[in-house]
Formats: structure tokens, C-alpha cells, sequence
């Protein structure tokens, strides 16, 4: 461990002196490259100085009680300086385990969120709806940017489906486990005799990719155009600014109306297509390392069951780790990181334990 702990913080010092470097500085794409790969390295570098600053301190404790000669005030002090040397070195030890796991190169990335009404009919629309106003929330919360891609709205005021974008800094790293089947149930509106319906939301997080990482070839590319449908605005049904594109090789069809300009919708239309078919190769190359972990929250099969909303009991069950809150209206007001800190506590507990059995 301490070997691989002394290679990155030798990594960190060269990237620092290269970044002020005037060919780095001149060379965007370098300099950008660089700079993510510090921000990376910096909590574990900033750890392990705190696991040898402790360890020092230590040291030099032991080394003055082993010297004797020191009066009485100044041996307690020496000895309380020692006990708490020993807890910032157990301490930063198991922390240092953590950040040595191996890290989710997607974490640092934007992300593309499809909801889709499942069983329910109206209902399932309707808490499409409130998931997306969730999300929303929370990404305002976080100083994140929101855009809608593609609505399909009901006349009830909710989503057969809805597909947006979360722009910001670490959205894939807190969002990527809601990737899955919400459920929920309560009394709908509709529902004269009070009884509880049980309807179900799929949802799908996936990265955003980079240009550089899907190439497409524009022969394999169906593009549409068609007249925008929904709620509302003057340009709707007025002009074909609507985007459909579908990738022949594999099927995957994507759709964005949301903006008046058709090339707009096109721009975001093919990010999320690449968005898929990045998805869809990371999903393949894990396959294999998912199908040897004997248990993980991970970032969740779209045909799991992974969280019930209960209205009546102003629940939140989480059925891959095990927690309930009874927070509802906070939750569904964006207020979600119990839940999320809670996941990821999980998925790096397993990821620890595993790694801990490799070594065995």
C-alpha cells in the first residue's frame, strides 16, 4: 500500500511543477488532462501527509518517554500527544484503504437522466414528475444545471417519459445509483374508496461522453425531423424542429424537441446517443468483473426493484442497502443525500471487502 502511496504523491509533485510548465500552460488540451489528474490525486496525497505527519509525531513521542527525564506535566502531555498520534494513524489508515480503491472514471462527469412511466398508467406519469422535479431540486441545491432534452407529457400534468441533463462536477459520482425501478404507493386522486395504488418509474443515469471516446460514422446515422407535440408554445406543431435519430448498427433511437432551433436538438440529440453507446460498451466491459463480485449496490439494473415511496407512511425503503427514512416530503423536495452518502458508504464497504479477499 505505502509503495503505491508514495508513487502518487510523486506523480502529484511532478504534475504541480509540470502545470506551471509554459508548453502545458500553451497546450489546453494537456494542461486540462493534467489538472483532472491532480484534482484526482490530491484527497489521497492530502491523506497520506496526514497518515507521515502523525506517524512523525509518534516517533518523536516514543523517542522522548524512551529518553526520559521529563517532568510530570510535560510526560502527560507527551503521552496524550502519543495516544492521539495512534488515532489519527488508524484513522487516515482505513481512509487511505478507501481512496486507494479503485476510482470510477466516470464520477467526475455530467450526467443524461431518463424517467419512464412504467406500471401505473396516469399514476406512473404523474411520480415520473415527481422524480424529475426531485432531481431538479437537488441538482439546483448543488449549483448544478438542469436542461430538458425530450418531454412526453400527459395531459394530467405528468411523463410517459422525460429525458434531461445535469450539468456539474460530480453528478455522475452522487447520481448513478438511481438508475433503476422506483416504486410507489399512495391513494390517487382519482381513487374514491382510499385505496393505496402501487405504480413503478424506471430510471437510467448514464455518463456523458466525450467526443474523443465514441466515434460515430455519419453512415450509420438515420436522422428525422418532425414537428415538436406537447403542452403549450407557440412553435409547437408550427415547425419541424424535432429531432429523431437512430444509430442502425445497434437500434438505439433518441428524440430531443425541446429547443426551437432543430440544431440544437440535433447537438443534444447526439450527445446522448453517444451517451448510450458509451454506456452500453462500459456495460460490457464490467460485465464480467460485476459477474465475479459476489454481491454489489453498483450503479443498479434497470429491471430492479431499488426504492419504494410510500405516501401514506411518508416512507423511503432502499432495498439494496437495507434503509428506511421516513422523510418523504424533504426527500421528494431534493433533499436525497442521506440516501446517496448512505449508497456509497455501501458500494466502497463492498469494494473493500473485496479487494481485502483478493489479497488473501
Amino acid at each position: 500500500m505505502f509503495d503505491k502511496l508514495s508513487a502518487a504523491e510523486a506523480r502529484y509533485e511532478e504534475i504541480a511543477a509540470k502545470l506551471y510548465e509554459p508548453d502545458v500552460i500553451n497546450n489546453q488540451e494537456l494542461y486540462r488532462e493534467l489538472m483532472k489528474e491532480y484534482k484526482g490525486l490530491t484527497a489521497l496525497v492530502e491523506k497520506y501527509r496526514e497518515y507521515k505527519k502523525a506517524k512523525d509525531s509518534l516517533e518523536e513521542a516514543k523517542m522522548m518517554l524512551d529518553e526520559g527525564g521529563l517532568d510530570k506535566d510535560f510526560k502527560e502531555m507527551v503521552e496524550a500527544e502519543l495516544e492521539e498520534s495512534k488515532e489519527t494513524i488508524e484513522k487516515c489508515s482505513e481512509e487511505l484503504k478507501i481512496l486507494l480503491l479503485p476510482h470510477d472514471p466516470n464520477d467526475e462527469r455530467n450526467v443524461i437522466i431518463e424517467i419512464r412511466g412504467g406500471a401505473g398508467g396516469d399514476e406512473a406519469a404523474l411520480f415520473a414528475g415527481s422524480l424529475f422535479r426531485m432531481y431538479s431540486m437537488y441538482a439546483e441545491q448543488r449549483g448544478w444545471k438542469t436542461e430538458v432534452v425530450n418531454a412526453n407529457e400527459t395531459e394530467l400534468g405528468g411523463y410517459k417519459e422525460i429525458s434531461f441533463m445535469i450539468n456539474g462536477e460530480g453528478a455522475y459520482s452522487r447520481l448513478k445509483f438511481e438508475s433503476g425501478v422506483h416504486r410507489v404507493q399512495r391513494v390517487p386522486e382519482t381513487e374514491t374508496q382510499g385505496r393505496i395504488h402501487t405504480s413503478t418509474v424506471t430510471v437510467a443515469v448514464l455518463p456523458e461522453a466525450d467526443d474523443v471516446e465514441i466515434e460515430i460514422n455519419p453512415t450509420d446515422l438515420q436522422i428525422d425531423t418532425f414537428r415538436s407535440s406537447g403542452a403549450g408554445g407557440q412553435h409547437i406543431n408550427k415547425t419541424e424542429s424535432a429531432i429523431r435519430i437512430t444509430h442502425l448498427p445497434t437500434g438505439v433511437v433518441v428524440e430531443c424537441q425541446d429547443e426551437r432551433s432543430q440544431y440544437k436538438n440535433k447537438d443534444k440529440a447526439m450527445k446522448i446517443l453517444k451517451s448510450k453507446l458509451y454506456e452500453a460498451k462500459q456495460r460490457e466491459q464490467n460485465s464480467q468483473i460485476a459477474a465475479d463480485r459476489k454481491a454489489q449496490v453498483g450503479t443498479g439494473d434497470r429491471s430492479e426493484r431499488i426504492r419504494t415511496y410510500n405516501y401514506p407512511q411518508g416512507r423511503i425503503s432502499d432495498h439494496r442497502i437495507g434503509l428506511t427514512i421516513y422523510k418523504l416530503d424533504q426527500f421528494l423536495n431534493g433533499d436525497i443525500d442521506e440516501v446517496i452518502d448512505a449508497l456509497i458508504t455501501a458500494d466502497r464497504a463492498e469494494k473493500l471487502a473485496a479487494s481485502m479477499e483478493n489479497k488473501q
